[in-house]
């Protein structure tokens, strides 16, 4: 699926939807180069999981834990993650359970450690905006998408073609 984010705010817009349609659980992994929205869309899904405060990529501290009324999320940003096993010394493993919600910025860097992702979000550069490019790898991803697709906020966000093949 294919989603055209003319600005920030549809940004955040669809973030929303995303965070609404993963229901408080599973894992979304976000691709892209600096600079493409990764932790402008993290906001998004973190305000529909019942979360009003600012969101800071983790850069430094690897992972944000959000304990929220909705359940639990964790933000990780790997961007300077020196080796995969490090997200070990951190209690990584424990952090991906089955009823949080883990949003991970920059996967290719946990490569061979990291759980296998529900959906993979590529954010690219698309003029003034951003396309995101969604992914689904498991049952719960699909279904996600299956919601998206039928979301009407998100209705002139989505590629021609894409509705119906999510």
């Amino acid at each position: 699926m294919r989603i055209r984010l003319a600005d920030e705010d549809r940004q955040v817009i669809f973030g929303q939807c995303l965070g609404a349609a993963m229901k408080g659980r599973g894992r979304i992994y976000l691709e892209g180069e600096l600079g493409a929205g990764k932790t402008t869309l993290t906001r998004g899904i973190l305000r529909a999981c019942g979360h009003a405060g600012a969101v800071k990529s983790p850069t430094y501290t690897l992972v944000e834990p959000y304990e929220l009324k909705g359940g639990r999320v964790y933000h990780f940003d790997l961007y300077r993650l020196g080796d995969a096993e490090e997200l070990e010394f951190i209690g990584g493993r424990d952090l991906f359970a089955d009823d949080a919600l883990s949003i991970v910025e920059w996967p290719s860097r946990g490569e061979g450690w990291l759980p296998p992702p529900d959906l993979s979000v590529t954010l690219s550069l698309d003029g003034a905006g951003r396309e995101a490019r969604l992914e689904a790898h498991t049952e719960h991803g699909r279904s996600v998408l299956e919601a998206l697709a039928m979301e009407a906020a998100l209705a002139d966000m989505i590629s021609d073609g894409e509705r119906e093949t999510p």
